[in-house]
């Protein structure tokens, strides 16, 4: 090959050339993989409620867009709430107290009456959807 054709092969096959200059960059191989190995638990560490109350303010406003989401009909959106206002009470229970039994049973027949109660609505809905005229 003549040396203008390796010249310009190297060219294509570098990744680390600048897109404006088109000089090499150089970065040091051991700072990317510093960098890299250190990044994702930074990221992936939850910021949430640090107390009880914020834990309730939050709880109660999920609680209110998924109401609002439903009533415009937008059930990704409040499906994806639920999944959210779950991941906080997840988060919460760490920060509370042990809970007695009897509170833990409440707390399940609770979250099954809202269950059953998005499941009836969904139900209606699709109940209407079917009895109307093609």
């Amino acid at each position: 090959m003549p040396s203008a054709a390796v010249g310009q092969q190297r060219k294509l096959v570098s990744c680390s050339t600048s897109f404006r200059s088109g000089t090499p960059m150089r970065a040091n191989p051991c700072f990317l993989f510093i960098a890299l190995a250190l990044a994702p638990p930074a990221m992936a560490q939850p910021t949430g409620p640090v107390d009880n109350a914020e834990c309730k303010a939050e709880r109660a406003t999920l609680e209110q867009d998924m109401e609002l989401a439903h009533s415009k009909g937008q059930m990704l959106r409040r499906r994806q709430l639920a999944e959210a206002l779950a991941a906080l009470q997840a988060r919460c229970e760490n920060l509370a107290p042990a809970q007695s039994r009897a509170a833990k049973i409440e707390r399940l027949d609770q979250e099954i009456r809202e269950l059953r109660e998005a499941l009836a609505r969904a139900e209606e809905q699709l109940h209407k959807l079917k009895s109307e005229a093609p």
